[in-house]
């Protein structure tokens, strides 16, 4: 756990998708936001599951320890190619644990998306987004891009249709230099491109006030660009952050509150 915040009201730029109620979110990671791919957790604690879509192909994780550490717990795994297994989380969502030493920089080696049409946005993320075209395979019907060697890798999978985003609302983020922030705006609007919420300033309370662009892409993915700045300072890792955790797991009533009005939480 790398930080935890908690929320009273929905956050103005949809980052705990379109609810409206309290909210809480939790960096997780292999080290820090600075040099590492990590995972936002979003609780809405009105919200008891959500229907999950095409949209989100799992994270591919290169760790011996992890593939480990499920079998001796009796996660159930499935090896879906030779030393590739798979593991589904609470939730749905899929993990790919690669049985291998784990990589001495960041272990987390690529996020895949679903596309609908892959040399769309590969056009989009490539020749819009600036990202370097690292692998193409027209006959499996995937592509595997990035911003750096050293960084985790964003791969692009065709689901055969159109991309479904259920109701989870996850999106994907970029630190860049806050000055590229309007650049950014600037050039989708010249190129017509979608922008869900235009250059905005947010709060988090007691840290940084941090700007972002948040853009969508042909099949809708939501991209956030935000301001590198501000976000070192919001993102330094919270040596209290386990400890903030905890508390509000052990705060949070909902399921005891809903349960004695007879009522289920919504599935969203």
């Amino acid at each position: 756990v790398l930080r935890h915040e908690e929320f009273e009201e929905g956050c103005k730029a949809a980052c705990n998708g379109p609810y409206d109620g309290k909210w809480s979110k939790t960096m997780v990671g292999y080290g820090p936001e600075d040099n590492h791919f990590v995972a936002e957790l979003t609780y809405n604690y009105g919200i008891g599951e959500y229907r999950l879509g095409n949209d989100f192909l799992g994270i591919t994780l290169v760790s011996r320890q992890a593939v480990s550490n499920a079998k001796k717990i009796g996660w159930p795994l499935k090896e879906v190619t030779t030393g590739v297994f798979e593991a589904e989380a609470p939730g749905g969502y899929k993990f790919y644990l690669e049985d291998k030493e784990q990589l001495k920089e960041d272990p987390v080696l690529k996020v895949t998306l679903g596309v609908s049409d892959l040399q769309k946005s590969v056009n989009y993320w490539s020749d819009l987004l600036g990202m370097k075209i690292y692998e193409k395979d027209e006959g499996k019907q995937r592509a595997l891009l990035g911003y750096a060697d050293n960084q985790c890798k964003l791969e692009l999978k065709t689901v055969g249709g159109a991309v479904d985003h259920g109701t989870a609302f996850g999106r994907i983020a970029f630190s860049c230099a806050k000055e590229e922030l309007p650049t950014i705006e600037a050039l989708m609007k010249k190129e017509n491109q979608k922008i869900l919420t235009p250059l905005v300033s947010l709060d988090t309370p007691g840290k940084a006030t941090v700007q972002v662009i948040i853009l969508a892409d042909p099949d809708g993915h939501e991209i956030c660009f935000v301001g590198d700045e501000a976000f070192r300072d919001l993102s330094k890792v919270d040596p209290n952050g386990d400890k903030l955790l905890d508390d509000a797991m052990a705060a949070d009533n909902s399921d005891e509150w809903f349960a004695a009005q007879k009522m289920k939480k919504a599935s969203a």
